[in-house]
């Protein structure tokens, strides 16, 4: 099994997870007694709120961590450490961050250890004093849980050369790793950062040493990070602004390139790599990298020339922020494209302000906003996560805005329409419908979101209510194809004149035109994705709409027309002869491997982190309607951009899932005694020997499978999954399995509290990343299986690459899917393994999954058996199989009409 990579994992009330991806995490320096004599003057003088500020500052200036020190000889340490700490924690948009506590006095450190929230970093500790202290600090360090700065120092000093370093830094993650058994990914090593272009020799490797001392670490001591302060390197030339951002630069360029991926960096004394003067650049990275025996004088002689044209540092830290020095309506349009909601309140209470009626800055200045939003949307310039993060933006200032429209009692939005949203009958995802809801609130249309498994009678009697402009209806499961068709009658049964949109995974342009167009009188079309959504509800509420309705009725009328005429040029066989020519496995020589273990098992507390590594991310940034192949997408010329922040962020909330234990995973499966009778049918056998508990009293199930009727070329066999299990009249004993694995639980909760706080981003987010957990814990359970439980292919390697091309021996299809679209066999599924009762997943009465996340299936482990499409069956096979399933032809047809051929 592929190793689960260790990443440092930090908390204030917001994760951060320090991987490759990040490049570098910056700490903030300024809530430091030692370095910022403001900041020593406010915690002297005890004017906490004004300190306070100064953490602020670091934060909106960029920090990720920020360090807090208070070491100075006439201040009470651990008193002004665990005071500071404590407001902090008062206050959200300072403490989401990690704090760094930085302190040469261990009783300060353990004092702000006692009260800092989350997961924060002990700075420092080292062999300075002896093993045993560094024992003992290390020790409690890692009781508390906290992450640690190790500085590159021992008995005989400060590490000052490469081989020092080195020597200081493998003794002291032996001790950690070996010995103590810290975390090695929460070790960062400070291998000391010193001045250059002193005019001493002995310090004209003081960078370069630093660099291939970094690199050293990084690829010998796994997981551990590197860590300094940026500043240092540039002592010699302080007073010199221009000189010292330049040094800071490079270095920073340098040492992110050997691996160091923390440290202390004042983003107002950075310039931008490439934006440096070259012949300074040249001149800088001539001392960095000692190429040249007169590198200092070189550097001295140009930093002369330019003493005094340093920029002031307070005008840079502004600049940081300069679009806030822009006029009004460009700041909040700027917030909004941005999706930057820092300071939409007070930009907005300004607007208001200003106009005669709040809702004058709905419809003027956030409207004017978002309709940039949607013409960058709309051209290709902005990606769906990325309006979705200004739909969060708009949403809180909406909100702010809403008590002071409600006051004036006559002030009412002007809506560019009133659309109805819901999720049809018996179905539970909504995802897509969110996006969508959210894509088309941006662009000013007022939302009416019913939610999911909504029948038809509340949809009409809410479209009449509300008297809306436009009906959306989604679903992913195939029931919900039907569902889609009783609404459209529905409608028409009531005179209603509302177009309707349709859309969700298993919906399509030909299931809108040949199944639902034909019973409303009114507009139907199918949208694919949500990029089309704003263009499609702006052509149907246009004054001469009728234009639009007339084309797209004319389309789905031919479409309907050609897509009739192909099918019924399709030849089919009877199911008698279908069944002649199934697909044959020589049952004499086949292997047939018995399970280790027949029965049932439960997994109730399952470590959900052991998902991670086989999560498939192909299907998430589809989701997000960025289309590419993951990791290729992450570098893609159109997308790679926003898919590499959407990952990020996805990561980030993925590792708060795993570190506060979000949501919960549980699974059941069995494995039994199975044998396939008359044709199309499997046996299972619960016998006494086979049962791991006795859950229903039944003895024998029994699964109903379909089987291929299209005409097939000569050679090519008409498959069902029955012919992937040994006939009962050969004699010979097969088995098969069933299981159910969610990882739902805990979602709808998470993604409602977001909602709450106007946040759908990570609502859709939280929904997203649970649907990929379920599939990863299908493909984990199903690779456990294969490999432990039935250990039918004990000896397969395989990467998640392969896993996900389905490299495997033997399928797990599932009920709803090409393989065996009747979801009726979920019921089979159910009450062979008690699949509520065990592990509280629901079938609602469309036989949707409830929590969403949540994925069942067979095993199957014949070395021959394949994936397949079942394709369209004809009128016999329908009639054949409600006998065997003792239904009525009407019933059996409701659940497998999409594969019924016309």
């Amino acid at each position: 099994m592929t190793q689960i990579k260790k990443y440092l994992t930090l908390s204030g009330l917001e994760p951060l997870v320090v991987t490759p991806e990040s490049n570098f995490i910056n700490i903030g320096e300024r809530t430091n007694v030692t370095g910022s004599r403001k900041f020593l003057r406010l915690i002297k003088e005890e004017k906490y709120d004004e300190a306070l500020e100064v953490a602020r500052d670091q934060v909106d200036g960029g920090a990720q961590i920020l360090d807090v020190n208070m070491d100075e000889g006439m201040l009470d340490g651990v008193y002004a450490m665990t005071t500071f700490l404590n407001l902090i924690a008062s206050e959200p948009d300072i403490s989401k961050i990690p704090i760094m506590i930085d302190s040469s006095k261990w009783e300060i450190i353990e004092a702000g250890l006692q009260v800092a929230q989350g997961k924060c970093v002990v700075n420092s500790i080292s062999l300075k004093e002896g093993e045993a202290e560094f024992k003992h600090h290390a020790k409690l360090i890692k009781r508390y849980g906290a992450a640690v700065v190790v500085m590159a120092f021992d008995e005989e000093g400060q590490a000052d050369n490469y081989n020092r370093r080195i020597e200081i830094c493998k003794r002291s993650y032996h001790i950690l790793v070996n010995e103590l058994k810290f975390p090695a990914q929460d070790i960062i090593f400070d291998p000391n950062i010193f001045p250059v272009a002193t005019g001493m020799d002995e310090h004209r490797r003081n960078a370069l040493d630093f660099f291939e001392a970094t690199k050293w670490i990084r690829e010998n001591l796994p997981h551990a990070n590197v860590s300094g302060g940026v500043s240092n390197v540039s002592f010699s030339f302080r007073g010199n602004n221009v000189v010292r951002e330049a040094m800071h630069s490079s270095f920073l360029y340098h040492a992110i390139k050997n691996g160091m991926n923390l440290g202390i960096v004042n983003p107002t004394m950075l310039e931008i790599y490439d934006e440096i003067d070259k012949d300074l650049l040249e001149r800088v990275e001539d001392v960095f990298f000692d190429r040249r025996d007169d590198a200092t004088e070189r550097l001295m002689e140009i930093a002369e020339s330019l003493v005094g044209t340093s920029r002031d540092s307070s005008a840079q830290s502004a600049n940081i922020l300069e679009w806030r020095n822009d006029p009004l309506q460009d700041r909040i349009t700027h917030g909004l494209v941005k999706g930057i909601d820092k300071f939409i309140i007070e930009d907005v209470e300004e607007a208001r302000l200003a106009s005669d009626k709040p809702i004058e800055v709905i419809e003027g200045h956030l409207m004017i906003g978002m309709n940039v939003v949607g013409d960058l949307f709309g051209s290709g310039k902005m990606f769906l996560p990325q309006v979705v993060k200004s739909a969060r933006v708009m949403k809180k200032a909406v909100a702010y805005l809403q008590p002071f429209i409600e006051a004036e009692k006559d002030g009412k939005q002007e809506f560019a329409g009133r659309i109805l949203m819901a999720t049809v009958k018996g179905d539970v995802h909504d995802i897509g419908k969110n996006i969508v809801s959210v894509v088309l609130g941006c662009n000013n249309y007022e939302i009416i979101d019913l939610g999911v498994m909504v029948p038809p009678e509340k949809i009409v009697e809410t479209a009449i209510k509300e008297k809306v402009d436009i009906i959306g209806l989604s679903g992913l499961i195939t029931p919900s194809l039907d569902e889609m068709v009783y609404v459209s009658k529905a409608l028409e049964k009531e005179n209603i004149e509302i177009p309707l949109i349709i859309g969700g995974a298993t919906t399509s342009r030909a299931h809108s035109a040949v199944k639902i167009a034909p019973h409303y009188s009114n507009t139907v079309v199918y949208i694919n994705d949500a990029s089309r959504a704003v263009t499609v509800v702006g052509d149907l509420l246009k004054k001469d709409s009728m234009l639009y309705k007339n084309q797209i009725r004319e389309e789905y009328d031919a479409f309907r027309e050609q897509f009739l005429k192909r099918t019924k040029k399709k030849e089919y066989l009877t199911i008698a002869d279908a069944r002649k020519n199934k697909f044959k496995i020589n049952w004499n020589t086949s292997e047939i491997v018995k399970p280790n273990q027949l029965g049932i098992q439960i997994l109730e507390d399952f470590d959900i982190t052991k998902l991670e590594e086989f999560i498939d991310w192909t299907p998430f940034f589809r989701s997000w309607d960025l289309h590419g192949k993951y990791p290729a997408i992450l570098t893609d010329d159109v997308v790679g951009e926003q898919a590499t922040i959407l990952f990020k962020e996805a990561q980030l909330l993925l590792q708060r899932i795993f570190k506060e234990k979000l949501l919960k995973a549980k699974a059941i499966f069995g494995l039994f005694e199975a044998n396939s009778v008359n044709d199309d049918d499997i046996e299972i056998e619960m016998s006494s020997r086979a049962q791991s508990r006795d859950l229903t009293g039944e003895e024998t199930y029994k699964f109903l499978t379909l089987r291929q009727q299209s005409k097939k070329a000569k050679g090519k066999p008409n498959i069902a999954l029955a012919d992937f299990i040994a006939p009962k009249a050969t004699g010979k004993q097969d088995y098969m399995g069933c299981f159910c694995v969610s990882t739902g639980f805990g979602t709808q909760e998470l993604a409602a509290q977001f909602e709450a706080n106007h946040d759908d981003y990570n609502s859709i987010m939280i929904k997203a990343l649970a649907d990929r957990l379920a599939e990863a814990f299908a493909e984990y359970l199903h690779k456990e299986v294969r490999t432990k439980h039935w250990n039918y292919d004990q000896n397969e390697h395989l990467t998640n690459e392969e896993l996900i091309k389905e490299s495997y021996k033997g399928i797990r299809p599932a009920p709803g899917y090409p393989a065996c679209p009747d979801h009726l066999e979920k019921t089979t599924i159910w009450k062979l393994l008690n699949v509520e009762e065990n592990i509280g997943v629901k079938l609602t009465e469309s036989l949707a999954m409830w929590p969403a996340a949540s994925v069942s299936g067979y095993y199957f482990a014949n070395p021959e058996a394949r994936y397949f499409g079942l394709g369209k069956i004809k009128e016999d096979q329908i009639e054949d199989y409600s006998k065997r399933r003792n239904i009525s032809n009407e019933e059996a047809t409701k659940w497998l009409s999409p594969n019924i051929a016309d």
